[in-house]
């Protein structure tokens, strides 16, 4: 999955798709083009920032933001486009306008987004954050943070499911990053295993993050190696969706475990 931030403040590319200030979608579509061309299987478009310290963003912004590239990508590219939104709004529209996955921070939790997601039936990706992006790296603090991660998704789960969204239709992201310290994502890598056995495709995002700077000192544009190792180490332990800022790298570091991992089956 291959991430196209549409925010002025991303924390990955500092919003290297903007000119003069506004979203240039030309520099947008070619950015997709090449996520495509490197494998991405999945585009995920993001029009709010959810990075810690984030200030809220309007629905109107945010739809300004997203679906005119949506539009764009479902018409000119053979790859499912994913809107990582949590409002209502922006889902109906968006599935309306080509998109093929939800991917929602928020896990449904905002007043009426079971039910537009329902609606929608798009298969949809439910993400554990604790608190907001305004406060939620404001001292996290858990009991047992891989049982209290899959104790939420599994409440998130039996909520859709009340409201009409079929269990297969999910994908469950435990949210490295969201409302967790660095020791909170090492554990929850380590024990990715204990969240599969919801029975649900696990997607995992740790490209870039700020952990990495925390562990070993690199600044964002250094980040790469470390990104990959995480990549590899998520897919070992049962990521089925990688997503990422950085497609080409992270294919051919995933494709080597992939071979690694078919050597046995022979």
């Amino acid at each position: 999955m291959g991430v196209i931030n549409t925010t002025p403040d991303s924390f990955a590319d500092g919003g290297s798709l903007y000119q003069s200030r506004r979203l240039d979608f030309d520099l947008a579509m070619a950015r997709a083009r090449e996520m495509v061309g490197a494998g991405a299987a999945v585009l995920d478009i993001g029009g709010e920032s959810t990075r810690p310290g984030a200030a809220p963003v309007s629905v109107a912004e945010e739809m300004d933001r997203v679906l005119p590239l949506l539009e764009r990508i479902a018409a000119e590219l053979d790859v499912i486009v994913s809107v990582d939104t949590s409002s209502p709004e922006l889902m109906t529209a968006a599935a309306a306008r080509g998109a093929g996955l939800l991917n929602d921070v928020r896990a449904l939790g905002r007043a009426g987004a079971v039910a537009a997601a329902a609606a929608t039936g798009l298969p949809i990706c439910l993400m554990h954050m604790r608190g907001e992006p305004g406060t939620m790296q404001q001292a996290p603090d858990y009991s047992d943070v891989v049982a209290e991660v899959r104790d939420f998704l599994a409440g998130r789960i039996a909520a859709c499911e009340a409201g009409g969204i079929a269990r297969q239709r999910l994908v469950l992201d435990p949210g490295f990053g969201f409302g967790k310290t660095v020791r909170h994502n090492l554990l929850l890598l380590d024990g990715l295993p204990r969240l599969a056995t919801l029975g649900l495709p696990l997607l995992v995002g740790m490209s870039r993050k700020s952990m990495i700077q925390q562990l070993i000192g690199r600044p964002v544009q250094e980040r790469l190696p470390a990104s990959l190792a995480l990549a590899v180490l998520a897919a070992e332990r049962g990521a089925a969706i990688i997503r990422t800022h950085d497609v080409a790298a992270t294919a051919d570091a995933v494709a080597m475990w992939t071979a690694l991992k078919g050597v046995g089956d022979e």
